[in-house]
């Protein structure tokens, strides 16, 4: 049994994805405010970077690695019962990386017509040109989803917030 399967969320929310230190025994997360970190040598460095033991992982670049956003990572995927958790700066990076998760050229996904402008965007233009993957926009009705999705369109989206852009809530599909 995992650690967090018996503690209550809030707990798994404060304490999973770090120790206290052990010099200070500070139990918040320190707020790293680095962009580089050092290495011990030019091998280290070499390992690091190229992705290989018995150096990584570990710490090699501020926009790759930091232990703050780490434990950040640790505690969703706790409180979500994941392996692994992933944390962007922005909602349109998320909305990215997700659909380039599970859709791959030729793939087609079904969206709210009523998303965002800028994600509307992205579905509607940068999507199929640069990828490949056709979005097909309806109502956001969990009838409307339904129906969308057939043969051609494999891949469904539910929604990408639970607002849109007319702040209608779109139930998640059963």
């Amino acid at each position: 049994m995992s650690r967090s399967s018996y503690l209550k969320p809030d707990t798994v929310a404060l304490h999973s994805g770090y120790s206290p230190d052990p010099t200070t025994r500070a139990r918040a997360v320190p707020i790293y405010q680095t962009a580089a970190y050092t290495f011990d040598n030019t091998e280290q460095a070499a390992n690091l970077f190229a992705l290989k033991p018995p150096d990584f992982p570990g710490e090699i670049y501020n926009r790759f690695t930091n232990p703050t956003y780490e434990a950040l990572e640790a505690r969703i995927a706790a409180l979500e019962g994941g392996l692994i958790a992933a944390s962007l700066s922005a909602g349109q990076a998320a909305t990215f990386m997700s659909i380039l998760t599970i859709a791959n050229s030729g793939d087609n996904i079904v969206a709210s017509k009523t998303i965002y402008g800028g994600t509307y965007t992205l579905f509607d233009l940068t999507f199929p040109k640069k990828f490949g993957i056709q979005v097909k926009f309806v109502d956001p009705t969990p009838e409307n989803f339904k129906n969308a999705i057939d043969k051609k369109y494999n891949t469904s989206l539910e929604s990408i917030t639970p607002r849109d852009i007319e702040s209608k809530c779109v139930d998640k599909l059963r």
